[in-house]
């Protein structure tokens, strides 16, 4: 599910800075950026994310910037001058008058030019690096806490409505009945045949229990009370309410098939409705 995480630890020298971001995936799928003296870490911090994170598509993004007044960079001048040199050359053989706001830059960005004599993060940067890594992913997580709180209010609510609607198809089934032997009746008066009465009445009594959703309703009622358990009692409940989602559309689609009344379909469509906005939203929870 989609979260955000932010967290900055300060050095006496240095502000390191951490921030995790995700969007939903059914997979963990991390993605880590650290500044080059950090490398050596990227496994720690891997681990650490993949025990809190679980599932998503996750980016962790790692900066560090130099508080202090003195700097380990260096400038190599012999490389500056070489390189400037090199560039005049270049530009007098094409004709192009030197502009050098725009050349000083390009020339401190190439190889050699600037230099760190720090190789590698002491004991304390290295703490302090996670330190900030799992106070970004505490952030992260509670981020997706409240969120998931909301969407769980949401699907809740969704599952209240179903139920509603199927309160609402129950006094059709009884007209329903009357109004589907009466259209037999009426068909076979058309036909102006001879009909046996006593056969007539089995046949349909077979068809419309054929037609009873009784027991589709059961089972709709017995899911619906299973996914208010599992939002409430269980933890990574996203898989979860997804199959009990799916258990659920069986019987609306049942209900559909068997319906044979306008309002009843109506009512049907409705809660395929909020049905498709369950199943959308269940793919944003754990």
């Amino acid at each position: 599910m989609t979260g955000f995480g932010k967290s900055e630890v300060s050095l006496p020298t240095k502000k390191i800075t951490v921030e995790v971001r995700s969007l939903n995936s059914k997979q963990l799928d991390l993605s880590v950026k650290l500044p080059g003296i950090y490398r050596t870490y990227e496994f720690d911090i891997r681990s650490l994310a993949a025990a809190s994170i679980v599932r998503g598509k996750a980016d962790i993004s790692v900066s560090v910037e130099t508080t202090a007044t003195q700097t380990s960079a260096t400038v190599n001048k012999d490389i500056f001058r070489e390189y400037l040199r090199q560039v005049n050359d270049a530009l007098a053989y094409s004709g192009v008058d030197a502009d050098y706001d725009a050349i000083v830059p390009v020339v401190m960005r190439m190889p050699d030019v600037v230099s760190t004599q720090q190789d590698s993060a002491s004991e304390e940067e290295h703490a302090a690096l996670m330190q900030a890594v799992g106070e970004a992913l505490q952030h992260f997580n509670s981020f997706r806490e409240q969120e998931g709180e909301t969407l769980i209010a949401d699907l809740l609510r969704r599952v209240d409505n179903i139920e509603e609607y199927k309160k609402q198809v129950e006094p059709y089934e009884a007209t329903r009945t009357e109004t589907i032997k009466n259209r037999i009746r009426e068909n076979l008066a058309q036909l102006k045949v001879d009909v046996d009465t006593n056969r007539l009445e089995q046949e349909m009594i077979f068809y419309i229990e054929k037609l009873d959703i009784t027991e589709e309703k059961v089972r709709l009622t017995n899911h619906c009370r299973y996914f208010r358990e599992v939002a409430a009692a269980e933890e990574a409940v996203g898989r979860k309410l997804g199959f009990i989602a799916q258990e659920m559309g069986r019987e609306i689609n049942t209900l559909g098939s068997k319906a044979n009344e306008a309002n009843m379909q109506i009512l049907v469509v409705k809660m395929k409705d909020e049905l498709e906005k369950i199943k959308e939203q269940v793919l944003n929870i754990l």
